[in-house]
Formats: C-alpha cells, structure tokens, sequence
C-alpha cells in the first residue's frame, strides 16, 4: 500500500470531533509514509485532512473537477492538484491513484463515493481495501443497515466483510494492511422460478 484515498464532508460537521478525526488521519496516512488522494479543496473536513497530512511532511494529491476550482475552493498549496472535467474524471482518477480507500464523515458525496469503490471491489475490478472511519458512532446505523441487507439476503457475508470500521485511524491503516479481498468474486444468480 503506497496511497490512501480519503472522502469526506466539504463542511465541518457539528461537532469538532469530526475536525479532529480529519486531522488525525491526514496525520496518520503521512506518518505512515502513505500518499494522500483527496477531493482537492481547501473546505470542510476535505481542507483539514489535507493540511494535516501536508504538515506532517506527507504528499497529497487532489483531484478537483473545474467546475468546483472556478468557485475558488481549491487548495492551493497540494504536492499535486489534478484538475479534470468532470466529477466522473474525479472519482475515476482518485481511484486509479489510490491502493486503500477510507470515508470520513460526510454527506451524500462522500457516500456515494465510498459505495462506488467498495461496488467496484464487490465485482472484482480492483482488491483494495475500504473502510469507515467510525468517529463518534457516526456510522453505526450505516453498519447496522450493511448488517440488515445481508440477513436480508442482499449482500453476501464476503461482501459485507469487505468492508473495514474502526475508531482511530491508526488502527484503520492496521486493518487495509492485513485486508486480504474475497477469494470469490460477487456473481448474480438468476432467480429460480
């Protein structure tokens, strides 16, 4: 693992916990000696992981559609700063740069983007780990519904496994190292009738 993607909220959320998870896992990703691929913008939880993983000397790229850099919110101080046409070249890129990636609290984004990766795992187009950076129990009805899904038999036990929760972000990277994908890819049975 060379690079660890990180999604999450443009705002700051209500509480400071949030601003201080964001803070401890741009640190934690440097100090690790990782990469950070990010949204590219200066607000929000976005801005703070970023300036914590730049501070704790680590390289951070973002990936940033021009649409957003035209309402000035994009960081201006990035080892790398990718502008790119679309939200779809977003993802696209940040996907291709990263071996790992983790979702902090945030709104419709940033779980549209974690989904959006762990599908693509669930398929087999990629084997990298995703997790939840699990902040003040800021996922547990999230977890509870994966949860729900399986016993409901919409996701297989192997796929909802797929997926890593932790508090720290220390022990989230802990997790991405020892991750190994499902040895069986999801495949789609027709329905007997």
């Amino acid at each position: 693992m060379k690079s660890v993607c990180v999604f999450c909220g443009s705002s700051y959320g209500s509480s400071e916990s949030y601003a201080e998870a964001a803070w401890a896992m741009g640190k934690s990703v440097a100090d690790a000696g990782y990469t950070l691929v990010y949204g590219g913008a200066n607000v929000g939880l976005m801005g703070i992981v970023a300036d914590a993983a730049l501070e704790a000397g680590g390289e951070v790229i973002g990936v940033l559609p021009q649409s957003l850099q035209e309402k000035e919110i994009a960081h201006d101080g990035l080892s790398e700063l990718h502008v790119v046409s679309s939200m779809h070249e977003r993802k696209a890129m940040m996907a291709e740069r990263s071996d790992a990636f983790v979702s902090l609290p945030g709104g419709a984004g940033t779980m549209e983007e974690i989904f959006e990766v762990w599908t693509w795992g669930q398929l087999g187009l990629h084997k990298k780990p995703c997790g939840f950076l699990n902040t003040n129990g800021f996922y547990d009805l999230l977890i509870k519904f994966f949860d729900m899904q399986t016993n409901e038999g919409f996701m297989k036990h192997m796929m909802r496994d797929m997926v890593q929760v932790a508090e720290t972000p220390e022990a989230l990277l802990d997790l991405f190292r020892a991750y190994e994908p499902p040895s069986t890819p999801k495949w789609i049975k027709k329905s007997e009738t």
